[in-house]
């Protein structure tokens, strides 16, 4: 059984035997620790220390000198060395066509996937509970877009 499939067993195991149905995973880990689990070794401090940065790049927005509206600065790409996956940025200002159609393709993908997953869900759910009103969300974002890039500014620092 891979480590992932037993993980899920844990916590199915936790949930069944505290019967709780909001799950709090450090009470999990804290629970299978006591039964045994290893705890993982601490991450290398300059892993940490990238994913920081990366976390930190993720949240740099600026706004068009134009239109007065936001746009995240740094890129997220991902690219193939040596059968080893590497994540690098660009900057929006720096980047060639290329990359940031790749950028925005990866960007596009999470979304598609997370549409995804939320149609089975909302299906499951809607199926599991007939007697109920089904939940209708709908998948075309276009609207939604459009009211918030014309909505007025909350708070200038916001994005």
């Amino acid at each position: 059984m891979s480590r992932r499939k037993e993980m899920q067993r844990f916590i199915r195991a936790y949930k069944d035997e505290t019967k709780v149905t909001e799950i709090d995973m450090k009470k999990v880990a804290k629970w299978a620790a006591g039964r045994g689990w290893p705890l993982p070794l601490p991450p290398d401090p300059l892993d940490l220390l990238a994913k920081q940065f990366t976390d930190a790049a993720r949240e740099v927005v600026e706004y068009d000198k134009k239109t007065g509206k936001p746009y995240r600065v740094y890129h997220a790409l991902k690219t193939s060395h040596g059968g080893t996956q590497l994540h690098f940025f660009v900057d929006i200002a720096e980047a060639t066509r290329t990359q940031m159609h790749v950028s925005l393709g990866l960007r596009r993908e999470q979304m598609v996937s997370d549409g995804l997953m939320l149609s089975y869900d909302q299906d499951h759910w809607n199926d599991a509970h007939p007697d109920e009103d089904p939940i209708q969300l709908p998948m075309d974002l276009s609207f939604d877009i459009e009211l918030r890039k014309n909505a007025p500014d909350e708070d200038e620092g916001a994005a």
